[in-house]
C-alpha cells in the first residue's frame, strides 16, 4: 500500500504529530476505525488530507492548523479536538488558539465558538496545559 504520496502524508503527520515510526500517526484519526467498511479510506485521508494539501509548501503547519481548526469551528464538526492537539503538538500557544476561536464569534455564532471551546478546554485539561488570560479585560 505505501506510495510516494502515502509515504509523504505519513511523513507530515509524524511532522505534526511528533509521532515515532512504531506509531506514525500518533493521536491522529485517520480512518484505521472504518477498515472494516471503508478500508480505502485511511489510504485517502494519508495521501490526499497530508500527502498533497497539508504538505504543500506556501504557509507554515502553525497556519495550516489555525486555518483547519477555523473550518472546522464554522463547520461544527467534532475533529476540532484533535486538530487543536495538533496544534499543540506544532508550536501552538493555547492563547493563539483561543483567540483564534474567540475572533470567530462574529462569523460562526456563539454556538460554533462555544463548541469549540469546551473541545479545547478538554484537550488542554488532558494535556496539562493552562491559558494565560492575564491580558484579556
Amino acid at each position: 500500500m505505501t506510495t510516494d504520496r502515502y509515504q509523504k502524508g505519513i511523513d507530515k503527520i509524524q511532522e505534526l504529530t511528533n509521532s515515532s515510526d512504531d506509531n506514525p500517526t500518533g493521536f491522529m484519526d485517520i480512518g484505521e476505525s472504518f477498515k472494516d467498511i471503508a478500508p480505502d479510506l485511511e489510504k485517502y485521508v494519508v495521501e490526499y488530507a497530508f500527502g498533497d494539501i497539508y504538505s504543500r509548501p506556501g504557509i507554515s503547519n502553525h497556519q495550516k492548523v489555525l486555518a483547519t481548526i477555523t473550518a472546522l469551528v464554522a463547520q461544527g464538526k467534532p475533529q476540532i479536538a484533535m486538530h487543536v492537539k495538533t496544534g499543540l503538538s506544532v508550536g501552538l500557544r493555547p492563547e493563539e488558539i483561543v483567540g483564534n476561536i474567540m475572533h470567530l464569534l462574529p462569523y460562526v455564532g456563539f454556538p460554533s465558538v462555544l463548541n469549540a471551546l469546551n473541545a479545547a478546554k478538554e484537550v488542554f485539561k488532558e494535556e496539562g496545559v493552562t491559558v494565560d488570560t492575564s491580558a484579556v479585560e
